[in-house]
């Protein structure tokens, strides 16, 4: 008995099939069951369930005729137009994306390289002006080396990095003016592991002079920063944190303080009846306090918060008229000792 060809070919097919599928078939089902549209079987049959009715309904009400027409009738060089329209309205959105997200790659990287050199900056301040023991030894080139590096740090940082340098020196005693000896110029130490702070003829490692004037430090942490002397005309600390900072004979100002935090703020020395700014003609009396004041004439000190009741007198006594409209608490009780 002879077989024809198509007997032939099915008979193929059929071992083909009996071989393969029992191969291919466990895996399938397991990958199916594994799946998201396997472990949501439930939602998965429904969908499948309510696509059939859709397709069943709409070919009975001949809804899928009348979309047939619909669609046979459409004006594709019209509907090729706005597709081209759509597709340049795509590309300018995607290179408005590229862009923005250049920028933030850009500012990341900026926040990087600035951490970076601020770190170096650290690390060759304190080779600089410390001896192999780790004491403080700075001859006059190497402050006069660091206060050059600084100045140029400041200058080319944000907020956050001025903050972060002037919190650094603050708490090395960079910024506060020390006893040097006769001879050799080098810091007394006070015998507590310290160095004897000199208020009246102390020289200072890092002199801030200027660095500060007029330049953005707001929203920043400077709790128990030494600002002491610095000249901070013009200065933004709007919503500075200066929780304890020493703010004795600066200069500030002009400067916008709204929105600081002032408490424990350290503006003067001795009392405050004979507490008074600093004065380019007269030295300061670090007993009684006469002209070792801040300079806080026009300042803005709008909801500045937790203002001491001696800080508060003392900025109402000499922050001039226009500025005592902004002290939290009002002036109306403190005569103004600037008389402008």
């Amino acid at each position: 008995m002879y077989l024809d060809h198509n007997e032939l070919v099915y008979i193929s097919l059929g071992v083909i099939f009996a071989i393969i599928l029992p191969i291919l078939v466990p895996p399938f089902l397991s990958a199916i069951a594994n799946s998201p549209l396997g472990k949501h079987w439930d939602i998965t049959l429904s969908s499948i369930l309510a696509g059939v009715s859709l397709f069943m309904a709409a070919h009975v009400t001949e809804l899928d005729l009348a979309f047939a027409r619909w669609f046979d009738s459409l004006k594709w060089e019209a509907l090729g137009a706005v597709g081209q329209i759509l597709i340049a309205i795509l590309a300018v959105w995607v290179a408005w994306r590229q862009n923005q997200i250049s920028e933030s790659l850009t500012g990341q990287q900026n926040v990087i390289t600035q951490q970076q050199t601020i770190d170096s900056y650290f690390q060759g301040i304190s080779d600089l002006v410390l001896d192999p023991q780790g004491q403080l030894e700075d001859w006059p080139l190497e402050r006069a080396i660091a206060q050059a590096r600084t100045a140029a740090l400041l200058g080319g940082c944000d907020a956050d990095g001025r903050a972060k340098i002037i919190r650094f020196l603050s708490s090395a005693n960079l910024l506060t003016p020390l006893k040097r000896d006769g001879l050799l110029g080098r810091p007394i130490l006070d015998g507590t592991g310290g160095y004897v702070v000199d208020l009246a003829n102390g020289v200072r490692v890092v002199n801030l002079g200027m660095m500060l004037a007029n330049r953005d430090i707001c929203n920043t942490d400077l709790r128990n920063a030494d600002l002491s002397g610095a000249n901070l005309i013009k200065a933004n600390f709007v919503n500075c944190d200066l929780t304890g900072a020493n703010l004795v004979g600066a200069i500030l100002a002009k400067a916008n303080l709204r929105g600081t935090d002032l408490s424990r703020i350290k503006l003067f020395y001795g009392k405050l009846e004979t507490a008074s700014p600093r004065d380019r003609q007269n030295l300061p009396n670090f007993e009684t306090g006469e002209y070792t004041g801040a300079v806080v004439e026009d300042a803005d000190f709008s909801k500045a918060i937790d203002l001491s009741e001696e800080t508060r007198q003392y900025l109402c006594a000499w922050c001039g008229k226009k500025s005592r409209k902004t002290i939290p608490g009002g002036c109306e009780d403190v005569s103004n000792r600037l008389g402008r």
